[in-house]
């Protein structure tokens, strides 16, 4: 398996030694080079899951989606984005154009921050701390309190109240969602997300696999938690367009609407690779044992095997979408508070029950 470390190792020591240039300056460009990296990342990425959802939702209701602007539709994005780059953005009357203005830059924040732990190949990671998952969790919050702003400062009460719907249910659902990290983190007995893949490197060590029951659970539990977070459907109510027009970012056109546009299918990758990561490997290869078959998973790289898993985690998301009718408010609070929450609870006392007891791969 490839290390990625080498490559930053040879263009450090290329600014450092070769180019004569100083710790300032190093680390600076360093950083500028990493961050523009990310962001085309993130945008390449927002243009290929809007095509990806347009296409998967006509699959699954037997039509064929955008076909006009380019072959096969593929510039349809691109000229949306346009569109939206060049529309006019306006203030509303008596909004708090404070909180107004900064809402949309929070979400975007949350997004663009919890994106950059996300381990593409081994030796590739943006952020890689020894508490790597609670900063996932942290980080991930902001864009409940840029949710509410939104919704506050539009000055608007349908926004208000999809905005309190909104961080409701993303805020009970953090709570399953964190529990089934902490289930892998009991697991692995590591917090950093590069210890986590590590762990899983191997015949038959992906967690989902030599975890057994408690990973499978916890993975389920992560994966409806996690479209719930994400304000994916069933769970889209805050953006119920029945009964709150657009959500809590009805009065906001223009780019301001982009971000939050961009944050949503973002947040759909994220929680994608997320769930690839901690279940599912990561940029670990799948090994079986077999030194032919395992030799030539190894030569296939890791930033592959983790688009791979993490597409195909999209992929099943949105079959959920495109299949479930939305949920009123108080199921989704059922769901979470009387079923969701007291299984990850305990999954917790299984899991820890099989690792004391080595009941575990």
């Amino acid at each position: 398996m490839f290390d990625f470390s080498l490559v930053t190792t040879w263009f450090d020591s290329l600014l450092r030694q070769t180019l004569g240039l100083g710790d300032f300056w190093s680390i600076l460009i360093e950083c500028v080079l990493v961050g523009v990296l990310l962001l085309l990342g993130y945008a390449v990425l927002a243009i290929i899951l809007i095509f990806m959802e347009r296409k998967v939702c006509a699959y699954f209701q037997c039509r064929l989606g955008p076909m006009r602007v380019g072959p096969w539709g593929l510039l349809q994005v691109l000229a949306d984005v346009l569109k939206m780059l060049i529309k006019e953005i306006f203030f509303v009357d008596k909004a708090d154009k404070l909180l107004y203005l900064i809402a949309p830059f929070l979400v975007i924040a949350a997004s663009v921050g919890t994106f950059s732990f996300l381990p593409w190949n081994n030796g590739a990671i943006v952020l890689d701390f020894n508490v790597g998952i609670f900063l996932v969790t942290a980080i991930s919050s902001i864009g409940i309190v840029g949710m509410f702003l939104a919704g506050w400062g539009s000055n608007n009460k349908y926004s208000v109240v999809s905005a309190m719907r909104g961080a409701v249910q993303m805020i009970s659902y953090e709570m399953s969602l964190c529990l089934c990290l902490i289930t892998a983190v009991v697991l692995t007995g590591t917090m950093q997300i590069s210890g986590i893949v590590e762990s899983q490197t191997g015949p038959w060590n992906w967690l989902i696999v030599k975890g057994h029951i408690p990973a499978i659970i916890a993975f389920v539990v992560f994966l409806i938690a996690g479209n719930a977070e994400a304000n994916r459907g069933p769970f889209d109510l805050a953006e119920a367009e029945s009964e709150l027009t657009a959500g809590y970012h009805t009065e906001y056109s223009g780019m301001g609407f982009g971000f939050y546009y961009l944050a949503e299918y973002l947040n759909l990758f994220v929680i994608s690779a997320i769930a690839s990561t901690i279940f599912l490997g990561g940029w670990a290869p799948l090994n079986i044992g077999v030194e032919a078959f395992d030799q030539v998973m190894n030569y296939i790289p890791g930033i592959v095997w983790f688009l791979g898993k993490s597409f195909f985690v999209v992929w099943l998301l949105m079959w959920i979408r495109w299949t479930f009718p939305r949920l009123r408010v108080d199921q989704i609070l059922t769901l979470e508070w009387k079923y969701l929450m007291p299984l990850a609870l305990l999954n917790i006392v299984l899991v820890t029950v099989c690792v004391a007891f080595g009941i575990h791969g």
